[in-house]
């Protein structure tokens, strides 16, 4: 059922977009997703569906829409995902046109993995350049310095991050070239879908985390969104480099599942203090971040 709470806020934001709409050429609201960042709401004007982004709760903090904007120019035209029809780096308004029958990524699927695979390292191969850079363990203090004067809710906080902490000189001693690094790339972000001829599309969306990394970063956040164990990780490394991904690139990965695990744990305690809980998810990136220390340490102290 639609509420006049989505109307109003809405139209009012759209109107301010747009100075010749009127209110009423907007109809059909919905909220589409409730998603972790953000709210996304669907419209319907002038005959056609678009995406309304509206920022959530305390993404103020979280998120450089400048840079955002940045990633959404270097993208442009490239294949990768359809450019916004309108994009504010002020506010983090960001209107998309609404694909029908599009759905997700299957993140249990092998042919809907392989064809994000596929996409991701189409991506990465363009070796796309902008002027920031995510910072894995510069985000880990960021996120931890929102908390203020609150300490961790897990116990052994210190301890675990002194591990994570113990593995950057490995990932700095084994990154490759960095590049453009879509840091959100989970299934989520995958949008599937069939044009009228029947032909199938892959599209990567929200680039709002975006920056220069080493693009491995990626498959590690593909695989901690869902939570997956480590034969199932085993499995998508495997899938990602065709079977052929050493020791070496394999503990790296790790290293960075577990620095991930921890910053999507600090970022998620932060949103928490904001009012909003994702329960499941937040104690998985945790064990993320110590369980994969672990394996880590363990195969690296075993190379050759």
């Amino acid at each position: 059922m639609i509420t006049n709470v989505y109307d109003r806020k809405v139209k009012d934001i759209l109107s301010g977009i747009y100075n010749n709409l009127e209110k009423n050429d907007i109809q059909d609201i919905a909220m589409l997703k409730k998603g972790m960042t953000n709210r996304s709401y669907i419209y319907l004007c002038n005959g056609n569906k678009y995406i309304l982004r509206v920022p959530g709760e305390g993404t103020v903090c979280l998120i450089d829409r400048h840079k955002e904007y940045e990633c959404y120019e270097a993208v442009r035209d490239k294949g990768l995902c359809d450019n916004p029809i309108y994009i504010n780096a002020e506010t983090g308004y960001k209107i998309t046109r609404y694909i029908d029958n599009a759905r997700t990524c299957n993140p249990y699927d092998k042919s809907d993995i392989q064809a994000c695979f596929t996409l991701l390292k189409c991506f990465h191969n363009m070796k796309l350049k902008v002027e920031h850079f995510f910072d894995i363990y510069g985000n880990i203090e960021f996120y931890q310095s929102l908390w203020g004067d609150n300490i961790s809710m897990f116990n052994d906080y210190e301890t675990t991050k002194r591990n994570v902490y113990s593995l950057k000189p490995y990932i700095d001693d084994n990154c490759g070239e960095y590049a453009l690094t879509h840091i959100d790339a989970v299934p989520d972000n995958f949008l599937m879908y069939k044009d009228v001829n029947g032909e199938r599309h892959i599209q990567l969306t929200d680039w709002e985390y975006a920056g220069m990394q080493d693009p491995h970063v990626d498959i590690a956040m593909f695989c901690i969104y869902n939570v997956h164990d480590k034969t199932q990780i085993d499995d998508l490394i495997d899938l990602y480099f065709e079977g052929d991904c050493g020791d070496r690139i394999r503990a790296k990965i790790y290293c960075y599942i577990s620095a991930c695990g921890l910053l999507w744990s600090n970022w998620c305690e932060y949103k928490r203090q904001c009012g909003v809980e994702f329960g499941e998810y937040a104690l998985s990136q945790y064990r993320y971040a110590k369980e994969f220390y672990r394996y880590a340490i363990n195969l690296i102290n075993n190379i050759d």
